[in-house]
């Protein structure tokens, strides 16, 4: 106890943990296979950190997230705890040299993402690691059920023939009691320990506006609260569109999405964690792994498709605990279009086939080719040369990957590198007839090892320092050298990239697993009418549903949402209460009818004290409510 006490204090500078976290690494240290549902922002790490710090051995961590993983081995590494992290678009050589150095060092931490688990490299090595501690963040990801799954991380159970003693901590922000139950099976738990933080978040109002103008109502709520904010929107386009009219009137605003250069990302998160920039509008590509405590609204301009992901974007508002408001804005449109993702979601088998075999098209790849390679895919470039729609295509590559045809990925960051391809005669007279490129040539020989030999990982920024020039110049010196025949110089790739786990194969041969499909758009469909219940529902607490949605029962009324407050301002006398109870029934006890109609019926009622006693009467099980809206007497 004391132990864990003193490395709390020792490396993160905490006297005492928050809730669950002792209890979570109590468990994970008397080696029981543990799942942790802990909201957004509530110290997740902690869990799978401190018990690895507690023993002798290497914690492995399993993460889909590239930028999230380089993060926590810079967070590590700062503390002077030994961390590496392994993932996409690193070369071989770089791998085996980092799980050598891992096998030989002090290391407590490597980070991999689930598509390395079954390589052979990491097969390997995986005997030397001395493995403590198998921690899986995002363990959503295995589930089938969940709203993101992964099918790398099925991959993940067959450590556990491996590693047989190793406990596996799962940690994930949401999860549904199906999918919590579908990730100790996945897994092979064997006694899973559940432990789930209560969802309240006593500072964060949650409200949802349906508006005529969401730009206005947007403006008028940035203006109202001050601080840092976070809009979310669908699309690239609508980002850019937004963040242009907040600048109009004056609040200081970037946008964010994963079409920009890595570069250009890392500058505006940076610009917005100073506060340079006070309001981010960006997609879900933001978010993931930032930690900033004072976000003072995080405002959806668009409707999420689950509450999975609203309850995940919406959580980033008020970690310091201060007051704080989760705005989801609204018209009729956004209702409706949820309906239409259904058939967005899950394209048939035609249009998968059609974007496979035009991304083969369009990376010129034949068939039977490309296995274990990378390739630059420029999505815009793409559906504009193919006439392709964007959704349609982003879901049938979805579905390859699922199906193990490729893997598509926006954050990969591939180094430049470089090797010789001369021998030393025609570089000395390259040397002698190009004078200008000479200094070039002598830096990249003295700095990078073995570059004559094989490819190296090269930094153009570290070869600028080292001859006092721009960035620029080393680029076009390399390039040139690369148009002479002098070396072969590969470009750093920040942009997206398509990577073929196996040979691409003809698209007439492509199969699709139907009937797991037709599974998953069965729980897609309960989500999105889980969203619109969430949307329509003007009485009961938000933080409430939220809770009940992911299994939390023990929540009370939080006071502060928009449906808390409507209910404090209606006051409902015994008189009011039995006279609109008795019109209710009058009214319903002939025809079923819809809840829009009886409004207008009752409109010279407050609506807040008729769906008072509608709530009340659902809840005494007197009438019913279905999900469209349609009231019945029981």
């Amino acid at each position: 106890m004391a132990k864990i006490h003193s490395i709390l204090k020792q490396y993160w500078g905490f006297d005492q943990f928050r809730p669950l976290q002792e209890d979570i690494i109590q468990a994970v240290l008397q080696n029981k296979d543990t799942l942790a549902l802990m909201p957004t922002g509530g110290g997740k790490s902690i869990c799978y950190q401190i018990p690895a710090m507690a023993k002798p051995g290497v914690c492995l961590v399993i993460s889909p997230l590239i930028a999230l993983m380089k993060d926590q081995v810079n967070n590590l590494n700062k503390k002077s705890i030994t961390a590496f992290a392994v993932y996409s678009g690193m070369t071989r050589k770089e791998v085996m040299q980092t799980f050598r150095v891992v096998s030989e060092s002090n290391c407590k931490f490597l980070f991999v993402s689930p598509e390395r688990l079954e390589t052979d490299l990491f097969r390997e090595y995986l005997p030397g690691f001395g493995i403590n501690l198998i921690a899986v963040d995002e363990a959503h990801c295995i589930s089938q059920w969940g709203y993101d799954f992964r099918p790398p991380y099925l991959r993940i159970a067959a450590l556990r023939e491996e590693l047989p003693t190793v406990p596996i901590l799962a940690l994930t922000a949401s999860a549904t009691p199906e999918v919590q139950k579908d990730i100790c099976e996945k897994l092979n738990f064997n006694n899973a320990t559940i432990f789930r933080q209560s969802f309240a978040r006593p500072n964060l109002s949650y409200s949802c506006r349906k508006v005529d103008a969401k730009i206005n109502k947007l403006i008028e709520i940035l203006q109202k609260v001050k601080g840092s904010s976070i809009v979310y929107c669908k699309s690239r386009k609508r980002c850019k569109e937004i963040c242009e009219l907040l600048r109009l009137q004056n609040i200081s605003a970037d946008y964010y999405h994963a079409g920009l250069s890595q570069t250009e990302r890392n500058k505006r998160q940076d610009e917005w964690l100073q506060n340079t920039t006070r309001v981010i509008v960006c997609t879900n590509a933001f978010g993931m792994g930032i930690d900033k405590a004072n976000v003072r609204t995080v405002i959806h301009a668009d409707v999420t498709d689950c509450l999975e992901n609203y309850y995940q974007e919406a959580g980033r508002a008020g970690r310091d605990g201060q007051k704080a408001y989760a705005v989801l804005l609204y018209d009729d449109n956004d209702v409706h279009n949820l309906d239409e993702w259904v058939k967005i979601r899950f394209p048939d088998l035609d249009d998968i086939k059609n974007v496979y075999q035009s991304i083969a098209n369009y990376l010129q790849l034949p068939v039977n080719s490309g296995a274990n390679e990378y390739f630059s895919f420029d999505i815009a470039d793409f559906l504009r040369k193919f006439k392709l729609l964007g959704y349609t295509t982003i879901y049938a590559i979805k579905s390859l990957e699922q199906e193990g045809y490729l893997q598509y990925s926006d954050s990969i960051f591939i180094p430049s590198s470089i090797v010789f391809t001369t021998d030393k005669y025609y570089l000395t007279e390259i040397e002698k007839t190009k004078p200008a490129l000479s200094e070039t040539i002598k830096t990249l020989l003295r700095t990078y090892e073995g570059i004559f030999d094989q490819q190296v990982p090269v930094s153009e920024i570290v070869l600028a320092s080292l001859m006092k020039t721009t960035v620029e110049k080393v680029k076009n010196e390399l390039t040139a050298l690369h148009q002479l025949g002098v070396i072969d110089y590969t470009p750093q790739k920040d942009s997206p990239q398509i990577y073929f786990p196996v040979h691409r194969i003809a698209a007439e041969d492509i199969q699709i697993n139907f009937a797991a499909l037709e599974k998953r758009k069965e729980q897609f469909i309960k989500r999105i009418r889980q969203m619109k219940k969430y949307i329509n529902n003007n009485t009961n607490c938000r933080s409430t549903i939220i809770g009940n949605y992911f299994g939390d029962t023990s929540l009370t009324d939080c006071g502060i949402c928009d449906n808390c407050l409507r209910q404090r301002k209606t006051i409902l006398s015994k008189d009011d209460f039995n006279s609109i109870h008795f019109r209710i029934v009058n009214i319903v006890k002939y025809k079923p009818i819809h809840t829009k109609d009886l409004l207008l019926k009752l409109n010279e009622i407050q609506k807040e004290k008729t769906w008072k006693v509608l709530s009340f009467l659902q809840a005494e099980k007197k009438i019913a409510i279905d999900e469209t809206g349609i009231i019945s007497l029981q």
